[in-house]
């Protein structure tokens, strides 16, 4: 399969500096481009790699046009990420394939569930009973999405998502755990995808609620009573813990957990690996780990944190002591 630049930039815009009629048969790194393939530098520190590039064209911002020109073929535009990220949806739609409609003979649905006519209910799928999937939502293989839950449109659920299983909720008397129905459901907007693997409980009593836009990566897990807002995005095994709050436009680094109860407000990011234990109703960029070393010197590390609030009861002490005097 093979696009032109002149198709390229008449689905895509953009200001070519080259051949219209040059073919390309595939999207690579700068480093790794062929001479029939299209790369992108979005990045600075990456120019480097531009000269020594083979690629039969890259798609640079303004302040890399003269070195692009330079090297042969390019498009010039804003956002040559955006830019990229907009040529693969286009590569992937060009690309010859059967199209994949319908609800598959191996999927389990409802017959009280509703499902789109212009849904992908893929192999193995299951929706239960009272379920709402959204127009041109697909379901990849083995999803399920539990009784009364509602995707929206246009979503994306990669293979082994689970929506709607039970919150992790109980009460304990006498030293047994007794269950606690959840009650709920889960509610997701349009335009949301979903990774391998992932899972967002149901509701207690309110649903579970992932708005407009929300990108999960693979293994996130979405506590009981989570509400995410829209346009937020998780890396993969992030994980957040019943009844926390996430504005929208937020993003979590792959690793890091929201305790529960929690609130974040609209644009907070959270670095990888992190913990939140507390509200940020700020927004900005987070972080909350304890740096690698060898791990005689992480001991030493550990150990004089340890010692650091002996050592603050002192120091306050002694200033007090020092004001008396004074």
């Amino acid at each position: 399969m093979v696009l032109r630049l002149g198709q390229i930039i008449e689905s895509l815009g953009g200001l070519l500096h080259g051949n219209p009629d040059k073919s390309i048969d595939g999207l690579a790194p700068l480093e790794s481009a062929s001479a029939q393939q299209i790369s992108f530098l979005s990045h600075p520190k990456y120019q480097s790699q531009l000269q020594s590039s083979s690629a039969a064209c890259v798609i640079v911002a303004p302040g890399f046009e003269a070195q692009a020109i330079a090297r042969g073929d390019c498009i010039v535009t804003p956002d040559p990420y955006l830019y990229f990220a907009r040529l693969t949806r286009l590569w992937k739609r060009s690309l010859p394939h059967a199209a994949a409609i319908g609800i598959h003979p191996s999927a389990v649905v409802d017959p009280s569930a509703q499902v789109d006519p212009s849904a992908i209910i893929g192999p193995l799928c299951v929706v239960e009973r009272g379920a709402r999937i959204g127009a041109q939502t697909h379901l990849k293989s083995r999803v399920t999405v539990g009784e009364d839950c509602v995707v929206g449109a246009r979503c994306i659920l990669h293979s082994g998502v689970v929506i709607g299983a039970d919150g992790f909720g109980f009460a304990q008397h006498q030293g047994v755990w007794e269950k606690i129905e959840q009650l709920g459901a889960v509610r997701i907007g349009d335009d949301v995808e979903i990774g391998a693997n992932s899972c967002v409980d149901r509701g207690a009593l309110e649903d579970t609620v992932l708005e407009d836009g929300v990108k999960l990566d693979n293994l996130v897990q979405i506590g009981h009573n989570v509400h995410v807002g829209a346009h937020t995005a998780m890396a993969g095994c992030a994980g957040v813990a019943g009844s926390a709050r996430i504005g929208a436009h937020c993003t979590v680094g792959g690793g890091a957990v929201i305790l529960g109860h929690l609130t974040l407000s609209d644009g907070v990011h959270v670095s990888a690996a992190s913990v939140v234990t507390r509200s940020i109703l700020k927004p900005g960029q987070y972080t909350g780990l304890f740096p690698i070393d060898e791990n005689a010197q992480w001991e030493k590390n550990a150990a004089s944190v340890k010692q650091l609030y002996r050592l603050r009861e002192r120091l306050k002490a002694l200033e007090n002591s020092n004001k008396k005097e004074l």
